[in-house]
């Protein structure tokens, strides 16, 4: 994983990719995929996967308060974050 220049976002991306490693913990989490199913899923090396994990365990406090902070940012913007009512 690699840091990349932002103005205000810190946490690591994945090498090689124009991906938060945030990304790919939340989206294993939310589709309870294993790490050998996240590796297929995102065309990724285990390893990778398992460097994802370590890291975002133990920066939680970060990538919630960047998730926070891009809350926030889009609010500005007038994006609703909010899912229509189903019919």
């Amino acid at each position: 994983m690699v840091a990349r220049p932002h103005p205000w976002r810190k946490q690591l991306y994945i090498k090689r990719h124009k991906l938060l490693a945030s990304i790919i913990w939340q989206d294993a989490i939310a589709n309870q995929m294993s790490p050998k199913q996240a590796a297929e899923n995102w065309n990724l090396p285990i390893e990778t996967i398992y460097e994802v994990i370590q890291y975002c365990e133990s920066h939680q406090e970060l990538i919630k308060l960047e998730c926070d902070e891009e809350r926030y940012r889009l609010q500005l913007k007038g994006v609703s974050l909010e899912f229509p009512n189903a019919a």
